[in-house]
């Protein structure tokens, strides 16, 4: 009886999980989000089309966090540019972790030179070294200008991990934001979940779905991913981190397939 259980139980999950899969990434599914983003510039055919800069921590968070944000991004012809405040070289392989960095936009179809990896003393990968907001918000603010940005996306404030050089580049960004209200930057940030929800994979786009839908405000979007396999593909050009528990995590994470994108509001 106690195998028949767990047997049943089993097939369940994997039932759950494989239908999720499926109805999660049909066109059927997937909604258009007319929310995200809302700010644009317009194009000479008179099309809306954003400016995007997405700002994270260390050469891979695009990888393991962000895919399904670049690719709706990307295949609704958004400009999408990148920005990394570290090379990630807590281990001496900055060098190496910044060219996997462009290795892995190309297969996001993010052009190389719409990537830019920042090396300063004062902003170096690690758990025991804080990063200087001011000097944070200062390079965000310089590329703002620089690639004429509407709208920006971060991590909130805890930064999906809880990794203290994300919950920095929310902090920054935010601190750029309030400073600068005449700006008018758009900024949206990747939704933290507690850990049962990170961990079910593709089960979590219900909840993700009925999160977005039940926000009239238009503050929060769901933005599922079509290609999950394109976070594997991504993930394993950074060869250096491509190791077992990362394997595990983009396999089982909730951001390989889904991201829920808040408006920060400032």
């Amino acid at each position: 009886m106690m195998i028949m259980c767990l047997t049943l139980s089993a097939i369940s999950v994997i039932t759950l999980w494989l239908f999720s899969l499926w109805r999660g990434f049909s066109s059927s599914l997937v909604q258009a989000n007319p929310s995200f983003p809302s700010k644009s510039t317009r194009t000479g055919n008179g099309r809306g089309r954003s400016n995007v800069l997405l700002v994270v921590a260390h050469p891979d968070d695009e990888s393991m966090f962000f895919v399904p944000t670049i690719l709706y991004l990307t295949s609704n012809g958004h400009n999408l540019y990148i920005l990394c405040i570290s090379n990630g070289n807590s281990e001496g392989k900055g060098n190496i972790r910044k060219e996997e960095l462009y290795r892995a936009c190309a297969t996001l179809k993010v052009p190389l030179q719409q990537i830019k990896v920042v090396d300063h003393l004062d902003l170096q990968d690690g758990f025991g070294k804080p990063w200087n907001h001011q000097l944070l918000a200062a390079l965000v603010e310089e590329e703002i200008k620089k690639q004429c940005v509407d709208v920006v996306i971060t991590f909130d404030n805890y930064g999906v991990s809880g990794h203290p050089n994300h919950r920095d580049v929310h902090t920054g960004i935010c601190m750029l934001l309030r400073e600068n209200l005449e700006m008018n930057i758009e900024a949206w940030e990747l939704i933290s979940t507690n850990i049962f929800r990170k961990y079910i994979g593709p089960v979590d786009i219900w909840s993700s779905i009925l999160s977005a839908l039940s926000d009239h405000s238009g503050s929060i979007c769901c933005l599922p991913n079509q290609h999950p396999l394109k976070c594997y593909q991504a993930m394993a050009e950074h060869y250096s981190q491509w190791v077992w528990f990362r394997k595990l995590f983009v396999l089982l994470s909730r951001y390989t397939y889904v991201n829920t994108v808040r408006k920060i509001v400032y």
